[in-house]
């Protein structure tokens, strides 16, 4: 088989490494790649967002399978190009991948069926947002609904970093259009761990769970990053609660996602808390996580 693998960070490094170790695999080629990753890899310089760049390469190199690392070509549909020409390819198509680019959505949805998580209110003028953090109090989260590489979550221990998270995000755009829309989030207290899922939209095997590390600083502090680190298996995940996700969390979204007409295959990522009202979502995600692979 040939494999293809969109991306040029760790997790696309780490996908390139292993599969390379396989005796089904007889090429693997990474668009756009890195150094590092030219060791198990050809890298061929095309960018993640030339949608029909890496479709005519694939096309023309023969790929058997092409698997897209990143959130952003998800969500703006290369696996629906892709699907449309023929070629095989991991990932959710774009109605599917607004599980995690849109926050807004993503939580609507789980109202809507039930699924574990916290309130939650959206806007689009700042000055309503503001509003709802007086209103509701701290500690609260505040997240750009759009994508914000992992950065858009903001966990707010005082009405003024509060305001000023509305302000960084709605008013000075600091993550573009990703901020269109501010969800504004239940603060959930409990410790945090990662659940990947794969489905074909209509089973689904769950891999063991990791946790990653977010804040830039020691002790949990600071603002978040697209993470500083991460270990598997995760402690806090026994397999009580591993049951308990598998069942109330993982396969109920999938099956949801179909009930609105956005039947989901690939790679689907929960990032749970453990409160002590059970296993929460905080969001999901439409792929891999990175450093968690």
């Amino acid at each position: 088989m040939k494999i293809l693998v969109v991306g040029k960070g760790g997790r696309e490094h780490t996908f390139v490494w292993k599969i390379a170790q396989s005796s089904k695999v007889s090429q693997v080629f990474a668009t756009p790649g890195n150094p590092g990753m030219s060791r198990h890899a050809k890298c061929v310089d095309i960018g993640v967002d030339d949608t029909e760049g890496l479709a005519a390469f694939a096309e023309s190199e023969g790929i058997d399978l092409t698997i897209i690392g990143p959130e952003d070509p998800l969500a703006n549909g290369i696996v629906d190009r892709f699907r449309e020409r023929g070629l095989g390819v991991i990932g959710p198509n774009q109605k599917a991948a607004q599980i995690e680019a849109d926050k807004d959505f993503a939580m609507a949805l789980m109202h809507k069926y039930g699924i574990p998580t916290g309130w939650f209110e959206t806007f689009t003028d700042p000055q309503a947002a503001r509003d709802c953090v007086s209103r509701r109090g701290i500690p609260i989260v505040l997240k750009a609904s759009g994508l914000a590489a992992g950065k858009g979550a903001i966990v707010c221990q005082t009405e003024e970093e509060a305001l000023d998270a509305i302000d960084e995000v709605m008013v000075k755009r600091v993550f573009g259009s990703a901020g269109d829309k501010m969800v504004v989030m239940e603060f959930l207290d409990g410790e945090e761990a990662s659940i990947f899922g794969f489905t074909d939209g209509e089973h689904m095997v769950c891999l063991a769970p990791s946790q990653d590390h977010k804040p830039i600083f020691d002790g949990d502090n600071g603002p978040n990053t697209g993470g500083m680190g991460a270990y598997s298996p995760a402690p806090v995940v026994t397999q009580e609660r591993y049951d308990e996700i598998f069942e109330k969390v993982m396969v109920p979204t999938v099956k949801a996602l179909a009930s609105e007409g956005r039947p989901y295959s690939g790679i689907l990522y929960g990032g749970l808390i453990f409160t002590d009202d059970g296993p929460k979502v905080i969001e999901f995600n439409c792929r891999f996580g990175d450093p968690e692979t």
